[in-house]
């Protein structure tokens, strides 16, 4: 029989993959670009040091999810975009379920994780998205995982050799995603809360003088493991200049005052009154029990609440942890005969064939075209009353082949849909097109004044606008521009002053 666990992934995945939320996972044009990567790596071999999507920078680009990129390439490639939604929907099934299984062995009542976990995952709504950064709560999630059972057990754990595993983890990690940054944070809070308890315990009994013993041990041991983790970040196709191109990114007070996913989370909306929700419970918890935490405990709560109130990306991996941590504290409710009898039989539930099955059956109806029999079971495809469909089918049509402007949420549907024919002035990959490109892009958005200069400076030939833009509206009554096409959600502009060569490829002539 299923678990509860086993519960949550099959429900997860199943409502991922065949109801419109397969739509929503879609709901990040970035996506695009990262499967047309992952494409020309299978087709050149060659790991890209330079962009070739972009028609107006030509500059070195870290393209540090690559790994992830092949991945998704080659699902699109087999089974279309129903491919690339099933590996997502069964990271974040796996997320979740795991969650809640760890949940419950580290003291959380049943019930009580059942609804922390709920929470988490609709506070992590606002992240779920077919990008890479959803293998980072996994990656992150099997650290804590590791890391928590040998503090929580010391050498006596089963689990206590498996922390030289974390440095072949990293391996895969430092080549999916800059999330990889999250491990040595949780490999640090453990480091810290082991020297702590080492320099502090005086040896006045037989318990403190082992305790002192196995800390120090411990203090050794994962200081071999971060050395080990630190170099083997450094097996990536940059080396240390990824480091240092991090760095430089995160460091940027423009670039992080200036994209959205980066800002604190605004709790108007539902996702993050869930996460308010876990952060309330989570002070609540530790005002009243907040002494039975170690000191690893109470650093990882404070990391997550800060992280997630930093940047919004963050709440996901934070709302993880606390329910991790603050669940074992909340009234355990062992009056419930009917839950502790809940718990005793789902703890014996261990067998994950349930799982195995449905993960590889929707795997083989993607790759079916999302076909059941005669039943079109998957549907996966952008949503065209947020992305430019019907506009990106009339420039294949009209086969302009001219470089686009278009907002940057739009660049990788754009690089999705028209590459190589077609290549962007702009799309999401912030980090590459650098603070000065970004200043000049938004001043243009927004309309400030000299809002023309970006224009003029890359000579755009064709605009690609959302309908109810402030800039189209000035794009129309600006003299040079024309509208050559528009629906409910866009319009195309071309500037009248095109040479001959784009003249003859005018589609309104």
């Amino acid at each position: 029989m299923p678990s509860a666990a086993d519960l949550i992934f099959l429900g997860l995945l199943g409502a991922l993959v065949f109801t419109p939320l397969s739509v929503k996972l879609l709901g990040d044009a970035g996506v695009g670009w990262h499967i047309r990567n992952g494409q020309q790596i299978l087709a050149t071999h060659k790991i890209p040091r330079v962009d070739s999507f972009s028609s107006q920078i030509r500059q070195t680009w870290f393209a540090w999810e690559w790994l992830y990129d092949v991945v998704a390439g080659q699902l699109e490639a087999s089974c279309g975009l129903n491919g690339v939604v099933w590996l997502t929907a069964a990271v974040i099934a796996t997320v979740f379920a795991w969650t809640f299984r760890l949940a419950v062995a580290r003291g959380t009542n049943l019930f009580v994780a059942l609804v922390l976990v709920l929470l988490a995952m609709s506070a992590s709504t606002i992240h779920f998205l077919t990008r890479p950064h959803v293998l980072s709560w996994l990656f992150a999630l099997a650290w804590f995982w590791i890391l928590d059972s040998t503090d929580r057990h010391g050498l006596q754990s089963p689990r206590a050799r498996w922390l030289w595993g974390l440095p072949l983890s990293m391996l895969l990690w430092v080549n999916v995603h800059g999330g990889f940054l999250f491990g040595f944070v949780l490999l640090g809070i453990y480091w810290f809360g082991s020297l702590w308890t080492w320099v502090t315990t005086r040896e006045t009994r037989l318990e403190d003088s082992l305790q002192k013993i196995a800390s120090g041990h411990r203090v050794g041991q994962l200081t071999g493991v971060g050395l080990l983790s630190v170099a083997a970040s450094f097996i990536n196709p940059y080396g240390w200049k990824l480091h240092s191109h991090i760095y430089s990114y995160l460091s940027n007070r423009f670039l992080m005052d200036h994209i959205d996913e980066f800002q604190s989370p605004n709790f108007h909306g539902i996702a993050q009154k869930c996460f308010l929700a876990l952060l309330l419970i989570a002070v609540a918890v530790l005002a009243a029990r907040g002494r039975w935490l170690r000191l690893s405990e109470t650093l990882l709560v404070l990391f997550a609440v800060y992280a997630g109130l930093y940047a919004s990306r963050n709440i996901p991996v934070s709302s993880i942890l606390l329910v991790l941590i603050v669940g074992p504290l909340l009234p355990s409710l062992e009056s419930w005969r009917f839950a502790l009898r809940m718990s005793a039989v789902d703890s014996h539930l261990r067998g994950h064939l349930w799982l195995v099955v449905a993960t590889a059956a929707v795997l083989l109806i993607a790759a079916n075209g999302g076909r059941l029999g005669s039943s079109q079971c998957m549907n996966a495809h952008f949503d065209p009353k947020r992305m430019p469909v019907e506009a990106v089918n009339f420039i294949e049509q009209s086969r302009i082949k001219a470089p686009l402007l278009s907002p940057d949420y739009w660049g990788g549907y754009l690089i999705y849909r028209l590459y190589p024919h077609n290549k962007v002035v702009m799309d999401d990959r912030h980090d590459f097109y650098g603070e000065t490109f970004l200043r000049s892009y938004l001043k243009m958005v927004h309309v400030e004044p000299g809002w023309d200069e970006f224009l003029k400076f890359h000579q755009i030939g064709y605009l690609l606008l959302p309908k109810s833009a402030a800039l189209t509206t000035v794009i129309s009554a600006t003299p040079g521009w024309k509208p050559i096409y528009t629906d409910d959600v866009a319009i195309v502009f071309m500037r009248t002053d095109l040479n001959q060569e784009d003249s003859d490829r005018d589609p309104s002539r």
